[in-house]
């Protein structure tokens, strides 16, 4: 069905001024309109926006073409399938996102201290964006303490790929308060974010527990972020095969090693709770080696939630042995 936006000239053309936006007053954008914003670039389109916000169809038309002037650039797409965002439109949603979390974080922490409790905690979500190994191994134990701590705060965990933007990436966008990510030497976090190490993990060969000659099998591998110094160590280990099987992620590398398919170098925070029909072998003092840490805005590192969270996995316990400084992370892909 064509969304009825797509029908309106005026709804491409932000140039297309009211008298009353030439006014510097009120040329702001109110919270009701960034909602409104996010909601359209959630659900793909005004009318499904509409639904979901409780207007109506041509309310949500009108607030985004008012944006849309406000602002000076066209912010969607339209076509018969919908709103899609232009770039202008990304960076405007991801601003937007963060804006209307500063706003329930600084509600939050107002009650908080007209409660007399500004040193203490805040109630609400705290939203949080993590590779898969790091919520296996790393964070429970630290919402484990957070949660005790500050039974308020409540924990939104999205496991996502290490791959492109990544858990850093949810941040930027205003999906997350905080991500667990994988950072380099070179760039410790993404332009627009603040963070810091928690842990450095070197990576392992690891294999079929008693396989004679490990280094002979098919390599398994997974995509995942990495530096250069990753990728110059890969390449230059004549031993390792181009990888034959390429799998979604470490869990399954895992799964496919332990049933004898093959080898593969891994991190170590991967292997933790590995099965016995495994057996995991030192690379040596030049093995790869990769940080893990986390990223969040400069605006929310100041909040209670997330300085909380922070405090809690910098005292996780049961990291991974090695120490080692290094750079992220696992890169078959020679």
């Amino acid at each position: 069905m064509t969304d009825p936006a797509t029908t309106d000239p005026a709804t491409t053309d932000p140039a297309a001024t009211d008298p009353a936006d030439t006014d510097p007053a009120k040329s702001d954008l109110a919270p009701r309109e960034l909602r409104v914003l996010v909601a359209v670039g959630a659900e793909g389109g005004f009318s499904a926006a509409a639904v979901t916000l409780g207007m109506t169809q041509s309310a949500v038309s009108h607030s985004v073409r008012t944006t849309e002037r406000k602002l000076g650039a066209v912010l969607f797409d339209r076509g018969r399938n919908g709103a899609t965002p232009t770039a202008a439109g990304e960076r405007a949603l991801a601003h937007a996102r963060r804006v209307l979390r500063l706003l329930e974080v600084m509600g939050a922490e107002v009650r908080a201290a007209a409660r007399g409790d500004g040193g203490g905690t805040v109630a609400g979500p705290l939203r949080i964006a993590v590779f898969r190994s790091a919520a296996l191994h790393l964070l429970p134990r630290a919402l484990e303490r957070l949660t005790a701590r500050h039974p308020e705060i409540v924990p939104e965990v999205r496991i996502v790929r290490e791959v492109g933007p990544g858990t850093a990436g949810e941040v930027l966008g205003g999906r997350a308060d905080i991500g667990i990510a994988t950072i380099g030497t070179t760039s410790p976090v993404p332009p627009g974010l603040v963070g810091g190490v928690l842990l450095e993990e070197g990576y392992a060969l690891v294999h079929p527990a008693g396989h004679p000659a490990p280094r002979t099998l098919p390599l398994v591998d997974w995509a995942e972020n990495c530096t250069l110094y990753t990728r110059e160590w890969w390449a230059a280990q004549e031993w390792l095969p181009a990888a034959t099987v390429e799998a979604e992620d470490d869990g399954a590398v895992l799964s496919m090693v332990s049933s004898g398919f093959g080898m593969a170098v891994m991190p170590e925070l991967s292997l933790v709770g590995a099965p016995p029909s495994v057996e995991i072998t030192d690379l040596g003092a030049g093995r790869p080696t990769r940080s893990v840490g986390y990223v969040t805005t400069p605006e929310l590192a100041r909040s209670l939630a997330v300085r909380s969270l922070i405090r809690e996995l910098r005292g996780t316990e049961g990291r991974p042995p090695s120490q080692i400084v290094g750079s992220p992370s696992n890169c078959g892909d020679r």
